[in-house]
């Protein structure tokens, strides 16, 4: 079994996920965050492979992306980081960055190098679903990777549940159909859109992201899904105050 599927059996909800941008806001910060992260009693974390060319991030992930690419972070030197404190941390790792950044590194070569760092689970939020029942879905599980797919409040019920079927991690939940970024409040609309996707009785746990920045909104959204990532509002963060004090941030969120 997997770390996250075992912490999915040993914690089903309130489960609390940070996307960090790896190489930032300093080249060699990766592990200090991580091991930061999970000294602070997050679940599981989201390493953020920064990319030029997003398509989900809002202006705080992109701005610290182009820092960290301007810092001279890569894949290899991510993977590099990661291969340094693989034995030092116990905490699931998912990788989330962009399909093009795998096809162009080498899909084969991308896979046995997570395999080797300890991350079994990926979110490519531009990789097309038939691609990867065609192609990529044999190649992950050879390396042990699982894939989790995106679905937002216009995914239609019968891709939902087609998602469910070949999802062995989590569904990841848009909160809104926006980019990421702190947004205030969950709204009646988005409290209305979980529900629904709760009542199809799926059989994955529902993980929330984009939108979440604060204890009132982590604590709605598990109300109504299993856990929830916070992504801007950390990286905002630790942008203004550096990683030394992880701590506060998170205490802040779950308590």
């Amino acid at each position: 079994m997997s770390k996250i599927n075992q912490l999915f059996k040993e914690k089903p909800n309130r489960l609390c996920s940070v996307y960090f941008t790896s190489g930032y806001p300093n080249l060699n910060d990766t592990t200090t965050v991580i091991k930061g992260l999970e000294a602070a009693g997050v679940d599981f974390l989201e390493v953020g492979l920064p990319y030029s060319d997003p398509m989900a991030d809002g202006p705080t992930i992109q701005e610290s992306s182009s820092v960290a690419l301007k810092n001279g972070i890569n894949l290899d030197v991510i993977f590099n980081q990661l291969e340094e404190i693989k034995d030092e941390v116990n905490i699931p790792l998912i990788a989330m960055g962009y399909f093009n950044q795998v096809v162009r590194y080498g899909a084969e070569r991308f896979c046995q190098k997570c395999q080797s760092v300890g991350i079994e689970t990926l979110v490519l939020p531009d990789m097309p679903m038939i691609e990867y029942e065609n192609t990529y879905k044999a190649m992950f599980a050879k390396y042990g990777l699982s894939n989790v797919f995106l679905i937002t409040p216009q995914t239609s019920e019968e891709r939902i549940r087609k998602i469910d079927e070949m999802t062995d991690a989590f569904i990841y939940v848009v909160a809104s159909s926006s980019i990421t970024g702190a947004k205030g409040t969950i709204s009646n609309a988005q409290i209305d859109y979980f529900n629904r996707i709760k009542s199809y009785n799926l059989k994955s746990t529902l993980i929330a992201g984009f939108g979440i920045s604060s204890k009132d909104t982590f604590d709605t959204v598990c109300n109504h899904v299993n856990g929830a990532i916070i992504g801007s509002a950390f990286v905002k963060y630790i942008g203004a105050n550096g990683v030394d004090n992880i701590d506060a941030f998170v205490k802040d969120i779950i308590g």
